[in-house]
């Protein structure tokens, strides 16, 4: 198929409101970059080393913060 996908975020997103974890403090707790975390919340590429520090410090799964969704544009 032709069909492109893109990777969304969403499920990051939905754990941090899950956990009632606020984004700076986990920023600093994940020991990313604000930009690191800003690219996580609008859907942009990160560094796979991110993706790693992510999971830890939500002590989850790579599957548990993104995923694969088609891409309308």
């Amino acid at each position: 198929g032709d069909m492109m996908r893109k990777v969304s975020y969403n499920k990051f997103r939905h754990l941090l409101l899950d956990k009632r974890i606020k984004k700076f403090q986990f920023q600093e707790k994940a020991g990313i970059g604000r930009s690191s975390l800003y690219k996580l919340l609008k859907d942009e590429n990160v560094n796979v080393s991110v993706l790693v520090k992510v999971c830890d410090a939500l002590e989850c799964d790579i599957t548990d913060i993104m995923e694969l969704v088609p891409d309308d544009e």
